[in-house]
């Protein structure tokens, strides 16, 4: 609703001459458009091409600073200062430049892999867009590469508490999540996951309904729970400030995997645990 009623522009397809549709899309979006005019009349192939572009220029953005965060982690840089470094540059801003563990939902993974296919459809590679998708890819597996490197390289028997599920806070959705690539990885490799989410949980239950060494649970210090590690994938605002008192006392080990860079500076090595985050510099 809210993406609705306070929406950036309105992108219309008109087939050219059909004065009826565009009347009747005016009409419709009159309402959301009082403070100026956000309707954005074109043809719709350029409609079409409008909703892939942008989608797709977003999640290259976060892909090249995912791969900028593996830069920053081989040669000691933060990719923190490197992000308010670049981003304030008025040509760049701040937006879509947070390393992470990849993106998923409904929306980018789709618009990005459809230029992709109409590109080739037509004769034309879309090189960044099909190196966007890769480096994606790659990077829903750099929590799971974290685990095996610090655990021995086999999770066989392991324990590990995964906070968030969904692909972004305020959302049920779990499609394309880079958590469920951490679960799927941890489960393949023998491992235990107990999982928590504020709002998916169900939609993971009905997903791995009858797997076996994976539980969802409804608490988040349950879920971590005598875990060899706790990895955080969706930064939910309930998990930003948690009882890290609380989380040492419960840990099998006090080994922490922020996949969204919320605790990195929160000095959790003089706490006692032991910490890395996507391409930071932990304190």
């Amino acid at each position: 609703m809210a993406d609705f009623m306070r929406p950036d522009r309105i992108v219309v397809g008109i087939v050219d001459g059909d004065q009826y549709a565009q009347d009747v899309m005016q009409r419709l979006y009159h309402p959301v458009s009082l403070n100026h005019e956000k309707i954005v009349l074109m043809n719709p192939e350029s409609a079409e091409l409008t909703k892939y572009v942008a989608n797709t220029m977003l999640a290259m953005r976060i892909s090249f600073m995912n791969e900028v965060s593996t830069l920053c982690e081989k040669v000691g840089a933060d990719v923190h200062s490197v992000r308010h470094g670049v981003g304030s540059d008025a040509r760049i801003g701040t937006r879509f430049l947070y390393a992470g563990p990849g993106y998923g939902g409904s929306c980018f993974p789709k618009d990005v892999s459809a230029l992709v296919h109409t590109g080739r459809d037509n004769d034309v590679e879309i090189d960044l867009a099909v190196a966007t998708d890769r480096v994606n890819q790659r990077q829903k597996g750099v929590l799971v590469r974290k685990l095996r490197k610090k655990l021995g390289g086999d999770l066989r028997g392991k324990k590990i508490a995964v906070w968030g599920i969904a692909f972004k806070p305020k959302t049920d959705d779990i499609r394309e999540s880079p958590a469920l690539t951490l679960i799927d990885a941890v489960l393949a490799d023998g491992g235990i996951i107990a999982a928590h989410d504020p709002i998916a949980a169900d939609n993971a239950r009905n997903l791995y309904n009858g797997k076996s060494n994976i539980s969802i649970v409804d608490d988040e210090y349950d879920a971590a729970k005598d875990a060899d590690a706790l990895v955080l994938v969706t930064e939910w605002r309930p998990y930003q400030s948690p009882d890290f008192e609380k989380l040492k006392e419960v840990m099998k080990q006090p080994y922490i995997v922020d996949g969204r860079n919320i605790w990195s500076t929160y000095h959790l090595k003089q706490l006692g645990f032991d910490y890395e985050g996507i391409g930071v510099i932990g304190k």
